[in-house]
């Protein structure tokens, strides 16, 4: 049985020049970025080119890059170092209710200690309105954080615009750019962004491995101590291999993205179009134009994501669900709450995030075998039986 991988949204597989690139720093230039010598600064040669390489993706000087563990730390690491470097001067933040939970549990726990959140509505769509950012913003405001595009429903938020507003008021503005990163054009100075997040995972790099990205002047409290790394930003021995596949990731990504992007932009439709039109009761989440080029994601009535999940998986089909079931909670996704959906419908949803791997032959599979599957589901439904 051929296998189907449509889940880059959670991981990629990585590149084999990303791990022909990565594999002499495992075994041959193994130094300690940080030590002087020879063996040392070979690896530190390998980081600074990595760093170049990532900064000219991003349109970023390479000082303003930090290497980070991953998208997680690096959402926290903005998140609270900014909220710690400003509080002389507020303690308010603006985020919005469809943000990852690297950035939401972050405000929750300044919440916690004295620092105030606000949250903002989204449109049936996912989409942030900069309205709305403008008119929560107070006296007290020192940071925003809105992502670039949601890792579930594959919205792009209006962050050039956001970001505007953000510097024309002098309150520091981060993104989660980590769907975006070597997917779409992504350039801070357009984006009007003080800090960016982004992991390599997502790009064909390896797990263990992200960025922050601090534009120069920007004051931040860093929460990792113990050495001098990253100019006395980022505490920890340097990660030289993931660091290297990262920066290779990233120049892969730049020769290749506009292509992929097309290429994906086109499955994607015609997959959109199939289930819609092949499958009664079905409805597409996210914006319909301003969404990700390989994201695909549906909410089918009557059935639950996470048995659609499974059948899909027993035919070979590997994709995401809406549901959060299998993380031992019965509440669906806090992002289909937060564009409207009712948890019946949330929970019968499944996202389908494609990648290079992906053909036209992957999509007439899933086309196939998904309103199937749907049915024989649909079938043991009490509910659907109502209904029909």
């Amino acid at each position: 049985m051929k296998r189907i991988y449509m889940d880059h949204a959670a991981t990629t597989p990585v590149d084999p020049e990303v791990v022909a690139a990565m594999l002499p720093f495992f075994t041959e230039n193994y130094g300690n970025a940080s030590s002087m010598h020879a063996f040392g600064q070979e690896a530190r040669q390998a980081i600074e080119q990595a760093r170049e390489s990532i900064a000219l993706l991003i349109g970023a000087k390479p000082d303003e890059i930090i290497f980070t563990s991953g998208g997680t730390e690096s959402d926290n690491f903005a998140v609270k170092g900014i909220a710690y470097a400003r509080k002389d001067k507020g303690n308010h933040i603006i985020t919005s209710a469809v943000e990852h939970h690297a950035v939401l549990e972050p405000c929750h726990f300044l919440e916690k200690n004295g620092f105030q959140v606000t949250v903002l509505p989204v449109d049936e769509t996912g989409l942030v309105d900069p309205v709305d950012v403008k008119k929560a913003i107070t006296d007290k405001t020192t940071l925003i954080s809105i992502m670039h595009a949601n890792n579930e429903i594959g919205t792009i938020e209006p962050v050039r615009e956001i970001g505007a507003i953000a510097r024309e008021c002098g309150i520091a503005f981060h993104t989660d750019a980590v769907q975006t990163f070597g997917r779409i054009p992504v350039n801070v100075a357009d984006l009007n962004v003080d800090l960016l997040s982004a992991s390599g995972h997502k790009l064909y790099g390896p797990k263990g491995v992200g960025i922050l990205y601090i534009r120069k002047g920007t004051r931040i409290v860093p929460f990792m101590h113990g050495g001098e790394q990253e100019k006395n930003r980022r505490a920890s021995t340097y990660n030289v291999p993931g660091i290297v596949g990262m920066g290779k990731a990233a120049e892969l990504a730049g020769e290749h993205m506009e292509r992929e992007a097309a290429r994906l932009t086109s499955l994607r439709d015609r997959m959109i179009r199939g289930i819609l039109d092949g499958i009664d009761h079905s409805r597409l989440n996210g914006h319909p134009v301003l969404r990700l080029p390989n994201n695909v994601n549906v909410s089918l009535e009557y059935v639950e994501g996470e048995s659609m999940l499974l059948s899909l998986d027993m035919e070979g089909i590997a994709c995401s669900t809406g549901s959060a079931c299998s993380s031992q909670s019965l509440e669906p996704s806090h992002v289909l709450r937060a564009i409207g959906l009712p948890h019946e419908i949330a929970h019968g949803s499944l996202r389908f995030s494609m990648g290079r791997v992906t053909s036209d032959d992957d999509v007439d599979t899933v086309l196939t075998v998904l309103p199937r599957i749907v049915d024989r589901l649909r079938a043991m439904s009490p509910l659907y039986g109502k209904k029909h």
